[in-house]
């Protein structure tokens, strides 16, 4: 009897493990602690050199997980290179960080040979790039294999485009089981953020798809300052989402609330009520702003990834094996 007992303790201390570290997805954050024990500390470092080489680059790793995890699940084929690949996608004009995530990988393969995929070192360096620019850490549950396919016209069928209206928003995060606020607080990435003129075009100069037509709801000020830096013509300039470019903060909420968003995505946040109470809970003193952040980055993290044998490990990030 004592040892069956023993027995039973055993078996629930194993479960309760198994439960604390593994979840729904098939992903641990122990995942390689036998195989690449040291693989956090490496990405942490890399983007701890790419960030004091160029801060900006924080909001394209920030990025990348989405435009991988929303495509198809979180398995890498936001990386692969190609003419047709989502990286070439109408959607993905702007996505940067690819030469850095190759950085990471190369680091990365130097310890680990062919054991830890591209897909786990978005989630990782994400979350470096929060953590390094202000923002809240969280455990990155690993365990995800790469993707063989990619395909540009998968990532256009899903990837929200900047000209949405909030219950767009609302109905294509939904679709990835996600809700409002949620929808909300991961706009909140674009406090690290920028863009091309290409992607606030349509907010200065065709909202709704009028021809010459600004935005009314923006500030007019503020409109006359992104048209100075984005004449009609213009889709290569830069600009900021927030003032703080490189702070992972509460500003970009401010002046969503403002009416100073660049997107049309941004300013429709604040067109609903339950939009503008969201966004104005976001920025009381107190927010619970990056906590929620990082426990929707967590769950984004986990949409229907490649796990066991599926996919491959790639040797790099950029080409199947």
């Amino acid at each position: 009897m004592a040892s069956t007992g023993i027995s039973l303790v055993i078996l629930v201390s194993y479960i309760f493990f198994v439960a604390t570290n593994c979840d729904a997805a098939g992903l641990s954050t122990t995942h390689y602690s036998k195989t690449c024990p040291s693989v956090s500390a490496v990405v942490t470092q890399e983007v701890t050199k790419i960030l004091n080489k160029n801060k900006n680059l924080a909001g394209a790793l920030v990025r990348l997980p989405f435009h991988d995890c929303w495509v198809n699940g979180c398995d890498g084929s936001v990386l692969l290179s190609g003419s047709q690949v989502e990286r070439a996608a109408n959607a993905n004009f702007m996505l940067r960080g690819f030469t850095e995530i190759d950085q990471i990988k190369t680091a990365v393969e130097t310890k680990c040979p062919q054991t830890v995929s591209c897909a786990d070192i978005i989630a990782l360096a994400a979350r470096d790039a929060v953590v390094l620019t202000g923002g809240k850490s969280w455990s990155v549950p690993l365990g995800r294999r790469d993707s063989r396919r990619s395909v540009a016209s998968d990532a256009d069928a899903v990837l929200p485009f900047p000209v949405l209206t909030f219950d767009q928003l609302v109905q294509n995060f939904a679709a990835k089981g996600f809700n409002s606020r949620e929808m909300v607080v991961l706009s909140g990435s674009h406090t690290i953020g920028r863009t091309h003129c290409n992607g606030i075009a349509p907010n200065l100069y065709n909202f709704t798809g009028q021809d010459g037509l600004t935005n009314p709801n923006l500030d007019p000020a503020f409109a006359a300052s992104l048209k100075q830096k984005c004449p009609k013509e213009n889709k290569v300039n830069i600009v900021f989402m927030d003032k703080t470019k490189n702070t992972f903060d509460l500003d970009y909420y401010k002046q969503v609330l403002a009416k100073k968003g660049a997107f049309t995505t941004d300013d429709a946040l604040i067109t609903t009520p339950a939009g503008l109470n969201a966004v104005k809970s976001l920025v009381k003193p107190g927010s619970s702003f990056f906590s929620e952040f990082a426990t929707a980055m967590n769950k984004m993290s986990k949409l229907s990834p490649l796990t066991g044998s599926a996919g491959e490990i790639r040797k790099q990030c950029q080409f199947v094996n």
